[in-house]
């Protein structure tokens, strides 16, 4: 069960959090473009495959940028949970607070994949949808003991596992592709998996303007189920912190990270379970789960252990008024690009030649950015869910 205890605000998931956005929001930069800019040059190329998502299996920078997002939703919920017990608020009113918080969430992710679109585009496979699903769940096991919270991981990764095991493999959508899988394997190929077919039915129960077959890139409705490990993963560390503050349970932290690569990168390389992020497979779940323990002890040993907390000042800002950066980098980014161009000129990101145009752009949009959040820091208006 929760108990109350005081603890201060943690800067170092702030910075965490507001780098994770960061990543997110740096997009704008557009380095793959830049790269291709620059054929054979490695520098260009690293950059590029680090903010990309890889193709199919593995992993990039990019691609840990939602599960350290969920992860840190599972972080601060004890803290959460404290803070508002100590208020006096009851079990009910949090719980109903948390179907509040779930269902605007999973509304905002449809808000925003539909705003390109000629209609509401029901999808589910969003970041902010993936994790509404999710969290009343994540919420309940925040009250029980911490026991329920390994069982409750277990039972998701096992039985998740199973079900695409034991769901026919059929054959690759598209025999051409390099990333298809074979044998045992196939069962978690892109397009044609359990998640796939659920996706072909659960979908087209909702309007639309043609019918739903695939997802482009293979991310599904489903994905929320291992999401909510991550979760389950970040409510544990959340827990250490709370347990051990103002001491920073390090050590656990490190061995945590370690176990979690190496049990993903075991079940990669046995055949069991490919690491795969597209469609968060439980062996996914592990691998990027260990990388968040480990990026969070490393901003934990900086900031908090080390005292070194002057340089997060910038991620704080952005990690502080995290919906907030994320509603900007999905709403903003073509009216702020536009209107550089039409007050400074169609050619204004062109000083240092056409090749790093999308570079010196996406570097003015960032700042635009970062500096509407300053703003709000500053008159300490900070959205809240």
């Amino acid at each position: 069960m929760i108990t109350i205890k005081a603890v201060p605000r943690n800067t170092a998931l702030d910075a965490y959090r507001g780098f994770v956005m960061l990543l997110m929001m740096a997009e704008v930069l557009q380095l793959s473009r830049v790269a291709r800019n620059f054929p054979g040059n490695w520098i260009w190329s690293v950059l590029s495959y680090n903010q990309s998502h890889v193709q199919w299996a593995g992993c990039s920078l990019h691609d840990l940028i939602q599960p350290s997002f969920s992860f840190l939703v599972g972080v601060a919920l004890p803290f959460s949970i404290a803070s508002r017990l100590a208020k006096g608020k009851t079990f009910g009113g949090l719980f109903a607070h948390a179907l509040w918080r779930s269902l605007i969430l999973i509304a905002l992710g449809i808000f925003l994949r539909s705003t390109h679109a000629t209609q509401t585009n029901f999808t589910f496979e969003d970041t902010l949808t993936q994790i509404g699903l999710g969290y009343p769940f994540l919420f309940l096991l925040g009250f029980r003991p911490v026991r329920w919270q390994w069982i409750a991981l277990a039972v998701i990764l096992v039985g998740y596992w199973l079900a695409w095991a034991l769901y026919p493999a059929g054959p690759a959508p598209d025999p051409g592709w390099q990333h298809n899988f074979t044998g045992f394997a196939a069962h978690w190929n892109k397009n044609s998996n359990l998640g796939a077919a659920f996706d072909q039915w659960f979908l087209n129960l909702f309007p639309r303007a043609n019918r739903f077959v695939v997802n482009g890139g293979g991310y599904l409705t489903l994905s929320f189920i291992p999401t909510l490990g991550t979760m389950i993963l970040g409510l544990a560390a959340g827990r250490w912190l709370r347990a051990d503050a103002p001491r920073i349970p390090m050590r656990r932290l490190l061995l945590a990270g370690a176990a979690g690569i190496a049990a993903g990168l075991l079940l990669h390389f046995s055949g069991i379970c490919p690491v795969v992020k597209r469609i968060w497979t439980p062996s996914w779940t592990l691998f990027s789960g260990g990388a968040c323990f480990l990026l969070l002890a490393g901003f934990l040993w900086v900031i908090e252990v080390k005292g070194y907390r002057k340089w997060a000042f910038p991620l704080v800002v952005i990690g502080m008024n995290s919906i907030a950066a994320y509603l900007i980098a999905h709403l903003f980014e073509s009216f702020i690009a536009a209107s550089f161009h039409i007050h400074l000129g169609a050619n204004v990101f062109q000083f240092l030649g056409k090749e790093l145009d999308p570079l010196m752009q996406g570097i003015a949009v960032l700042i635009a950015y970062w500096l509407i959040l300053l703003w709000m820091y500053r008159r300490k208006v900070f959205l809240r869910i």
